[in-house]
């Protein structure tokens, strides 16, 4: 793989440019009074993730995740990478492989966790791009959302 240096930049919640193309993320909750909140992250830690371009964006948050693990029946621990949206020139999969480095440098040691809705992407694959960047498939929420994670050594 060709090393293409730093493509992240870190940007706050409400960024306007990450806040529009956020809008088109099949996860983005609309109200029905048609308010348009400037922030839409929401409660916690995190980091968000834009390109300079702002044609791909990514959001890591550590929070406590109501989630439960199949595995264990306890909650979902870790960083929960909440946003990935990728229409950038770049692989999705080395997106989130700079996005990993840059977990593990603000919180080190803590699992990666998503969710993928396969019925909302056109992939036939949910997360393989998630898989490519050196993830696995770790179960389903009560809702059916495919669960990813990548564990840091």
């Amino acid at each position: 793989m060709k090393e293409r240096g730093i493509i992240w930049w870190i940007t706050k919640d409400g960024d306007d440019y990450a806040r529009e193309f956020f809008d088109r993320h099949y996860s983005r909750r609309r109200y029905q009074d048609g308010r348009r909140p400037k922030k839409f992250v929401g409660p916690g830690e995190y980091i968000l993730l834009r390109t300079w371009e702002c044609d791909a964006l990514f959001c890591w948050k550590k929070f406590m995740d109501g989630c439960i693990d199949e595995r264990t029946g306890e909650r979902q621990i870790g960083i929960n990478c909440s946003i990935f949206r990728n229409e950038s020139k770049y692989q999705s999969s080395e997106l989130i492989r700079q996005a990993d480095a840059i977990a593990d440098f603000c919180w080190p040691g803590e699992r990666h966790y998503t969710y993928v809705n396969a019925e909302k992407i056109k992939s036939t694959n949910p997360g393989f791009c998630f898989i490519r960047a050196g993830w696995q498939r770790c179960g389903r929420t009560k809702g059916g959302l495919v669960v990813l994670e990548k564990v840091s050594p």
